[in-house]
């Protein structure tokens, strides 16, 4: 039997320069706990799995908001791993997040990898709503198969709209059914055998006055200006550890560099 289930959370200023959960609500395998950051005017959220899921069937979604002036993280404490479940016929899962930022809030969605095992197929969908004021930062990575196994079919889209207009639309899709297979998306103009792909976006109203110019972040890396005040890298790598230090390197040197602009 497929699980459907939609945790959902909403944190807002607490009037004493901190952030306030008023809203946590967990669902299905979706367990959301409210975890300490110590000397932090953010609020931390983190999504626990109570179970193995998403199998293909089941329809899981996490709808999160930062309300105006609130300032929230969000991780997760292990990967989320697709599987195929035990109905070879069932439909493909789908993972939907939806997040909204409010005036003058800041959201860190940091969740750990998404894998595509082998045998599953998996609909992931995230869409982002920005206040003009708003800033996010947003990691997303794919791994594709667990260790010595092929993928699993994954198809991923993030879009994003800031003050009602569109920031970012953009749809991947690796294994069996993918746009050119066999081959296409791991040919060698695309992944070329890699199995790890990662995105990090930063939007800041700072960018408006200082946009960054594109640029290369190593062999397999890129840093692109979108048309707003945001940034996207996006990276691949042979394996989940290599992703996330790259993705670490940028995330340290695009924070570093947003502090200085503001000094």
């Amino acid at each position: 039997m497929s699980v459907h289930a939609t945790a959902r959370l909403r944190a807002e200023p607490d009037g004493r320069g901190g952030t306030a959960l008023p809203v946590l609500e967990s669902a299905g395998p979706l367990a959301l706990r409210r975890t300490r950051s110590p000397h932090s005017p953010y609020a931390r959220v983190t999504v626990v799995g109570a179970m193995s899921a998403p199998l293909n069937g089941d329809r899981l979604a996490v709808e999160a908001e930062a309300a105006d002036g609130a300032r929230l993280t969000v991780d997760a404490a292990a990967a989320t791993v697709a599987l195929p479940g035990p109905r070879p016929d069932a439909d493909p899962s789908t993972y939907t997040v939806n997040l909204s930022v409010g005036e003058g809030a800041v959201l860190h969605w940091l969740p750990e990898q998404l894998v595509s095992a082998r045998g599953s197929r998996l609909h992931q969908t995230t869409r982002v709503q920005l206040a003009p004021t708003a800033r996010l930062l947003l990691r997303e990575e794919q791994i594709l198969g667990r260790h010595g196994e092929p993928t699993g079919a994954l198809t991923t889209r993030l879009t994003v709209h800031r003050a009602g207009r569109p920031l970012l639309d953009q749809q991947l899709a690796y294994g069996p059914g993918a746009p050119g297979a066999p081959g296409g998306w791991d040919g060698p103009a695309v992944l070329a055998g890699r199995r790890a792909v990662g995105q990090l976006l930063l939007a800041d109203p700072s960018f408006e006055e200082a946009p960054l110019p594109a640029r290369l972040l190593g062999p397999t890396a890129v840093l692109t200006p979108l048309a707003g005040p945001a940034v996207l890298v996006t990276a691949v790598a042979e394996d989940a550890r290599l992703l996330r230090g790259i993705l670490d390197d940028a995330m340290r040197e695009l924070l570093d560099g947003l502090k200085e602009g503001l000094g």
